[in-house]
């Protein structure tokens, strides 16, 4: 299982998380994510990827993520690459590159918004 730090962003109140909590885990064959723990640190507001192959790319997590109101991007070069690393090393399917464009940018994946089909 990788982890990394990250910054992750509540999208109404741009309040954020500099502690929040990407990775990979191989075991589940998941992308995952943590933030916004509580005051005593043991509940997290945000906890997306605890089941078998629920976010199989990172494109998937970022739109459930900002699907529940937060968002992670900008994602440092180095972190993405390690995360992709990661999951090509672990994984049991091949990573697509539309996961780089999709996170080398600012703007919600096209399947982040219904509404826009």
């Amino acid at each position: 299982m990788s982890r990394y730090t990250i910054t992750v962003t509540r999208t109404a109140s741009r309040h954020s998380d500099p502690d929040a909590i990407v990775g990979y885990d191989r075991p589940l064959q998941t992308f995952f994510l943590q933030a916004f723990p509580d005051a005593g640190g043991e509940n997290l507001e945000l906890w997306l990827g605890t089941d078998l192959r629920e976010f199989e790319t990172l494109s998937r997590l970022r739109s459930a993520a900002i699907a529940r109101g937060f968002d992670f991007i900008p994602l440092a070069s180095g972190i993405l690459h390690r995360l992709l690393d990661d999951h090509a090393r672990e994984a049991r399917h091949a990573v697509s590159d539309r996961i780089i464009q999709d996170l080398s940018t600012r703007h919600p994946p096209a399947d982040a918004n219904p509404k826009r089909k």
